[in-house]
């Protein structure tokens, strides 16, 4: 029996088990690829890479991932921690310096004394899992020779859908004749105020809130922008018409084309905002989000594209305010693997048929960084009790960590687990928690405060 645990994957499910693992004074060697090998999507030679969006989602409790981030707080998660020691303006959400957040969990990991890491690409799991622990967390961008292996070694075709990551821009390219600050209804002009009060307010708002930059467009240039972006021409991949595309992540020319008003109601809606040049409601607006500490570059909320990077540039440049604009990275799509793994894992994230093979991330179906993050540290508490029972050669039922459904980390634990015919990739909604006991609140508000409450009672008399 090997006297560490591995780990193949050193995104966020996988430096996450690392350090948990380390934590109760267990080796671990962590094999991750790069910088010898990239996926299609990733470029950063550090660990735990941030691809797409910088936004780990709401802080709020009465947000499920809100909610989630607090339930791994208490529970010492080194990636949330990390994520709050980087975090970026962003109204009420959470969401980091990508660049900084992924060295600080590096320097972290690498002077782990307990955690070697090895930059070596793994494609034969079996030999390591023959006598030790292993956790597979190679997250949605497997590569290709360690895929096969999974579908071979589970008796399963690998599933997939495809992901998209939207552009990022300068913010010293925006014109700010046109864009504004102001998060969604702080910027409004409420009724019982004066223009020159509105305008006093969102000019002392303006230095403090650079979290959010808003473009207004009118109803012409909407529908001329939305005439050029369903008819733009996008990158074909191998097998692309048979596709399946998550819709947390739908290329925003996809949505486009399923109706003229389709981003007017989704990413591109205008309410609770008002014009400063017509003190109106625009037409529609488009959100770019910040993305490093420094505030001087912005992702553009809800615009991840497969288009060709020229028409990106072409056609984002009709936005309003984005006429100059330079693109400092366009968006890409990719296809994500992802195992049946309500076929194929427990609540503990562990392969039903080898205790030896744990999987963790999204390669588990779970979909979101906190979410991945979550996976990472139920599969490496579960690893360790895994270990420390063959390790003392004990032939009891060996202990498992289940967290109860109420909890968030639970409920995701029990959805990947459960035996369904038309499993898909699942992030943290309250819709996965089970109803409160003899409580029927309609307020949806309310209610969601409720589920919170529960899931952190039930948590801190775990602890």
């Amino acid at each position: 029996m090997k006297d560490y645990i591995t780990i193949i994957g050193g995104g966020l499910a996988g430096t996450e088990a690392a350090y948990q693992i380390a934590k109760r004074n267990i080796k671990v060697k962590l094999y991750e690829m790069k910088p010898i090998k990239y996926s299609p999507a990733h470029s950063n030679k550090d660990l735990a890479e941030i691809v797409c969006s910088n936004s780990f989602k709401s802080n709020l409790l009465t947000n499920a991932c809100g909610l989630l981030k607090e339930e791994l707080r208490r529970l010492d998660s080194l990636l949330i921690r990390t994520a709050d020691e980087t975090s970026v303006a962003a109204g009420q959400a959470l969401a980091v310096d990508r660049e900084s957040f992924s060295k600080k969990v590096t320097d972290y990991i690498e002077n782990n004394p307990l955690i070697e890491v090895i930059n070596e690409e793994v494609t034969d799991v079996s030999k390591i899992a023959e006598d030790g622990i292993v956790i597979i967390a190679t997250g949605p961008l497997t590569s290709d020779g360690l895929a096969k292996q999974i579908a071979d070694m589970t008796g399963e075709d690998k599933l997939y859908f495809y992901d998209a990551a939207a552009p990022i821009i300068s913010k010293d390219s925006i014109d700010f004749n046109i864009a504004f600050y102001g998060d969604r209804y702080s910027q409004e002009k409420k009724k019982d105020e004066t223009e020159d009060d509105w305008r006093k307010r969102l000019k002392e708002q303006e230095g403090k809130e650079q979290s959010y930059i808003n473009l207004p467009m009118d109803k012409e240039e909407y529908e001329n922008f939305w005439n050029e972006l369903v008819n733009a021409e996008v990158v074909t991949l191998h097998d692309f018409e048979k596709r399946e595309i998550f819709e947390g992540c739908m290329p925003i020319e996809i949505m486009a084309k399923r109706g003229i008003d389709t981003l007017r109601f989704g990413p591109l809606k205008p309410v609770g905002f008002d014009d400063p040049r017509t003190v109106k409601r625009p037409y529609a607006v488009v959100q770019l989000r910040q993305d490093d500490k420094q505030a001087s570059i912005y992702n553009m909320v809800g615009f991840q594209t497969n288009l060709k990077y020229g028409e990106q540039k072409r056609v984002f440049s009709m936005i309003p305010g984005l006429q100059n604009a330079e693109f400092v990275k366009y968006g890409v799509m990719h296809r994500n693997t992802y195992i049946n793994s309500s076929k194929l894992l427990n609540e503990t994230y562990c392969l039903r048929t080898n205790h030896n093979i744990y999987f963790a991330g999204q390669i588990t179906g779970v979909e979101g960084y906190v979410e991945s993050i979550s996976s990472g540290l139920v599969a490496a508490l579960n690893a360790v009790e895994t270990f420390n029972n063959k390790i003392n050669k004990e032939n009891e039922k060996e202990n498992k960590i289940i967290f109860p459904e109420t909890t968030v980390i639970g409920a995701l634990a029990k959805y990947i687990s459960t035996p369904n015919s038309k499993f898909q990739p699942m992030n943290a909604n309250f819709g996965i928690l089970p109803e409160l006991d003899g409580k029927k609140i309609k307020d949806k508000k309310l209610r969601y405060q409720e589920l919170a409450n529960r899931s952190l009672k039930t948590l801190k008399e775990r602890l």
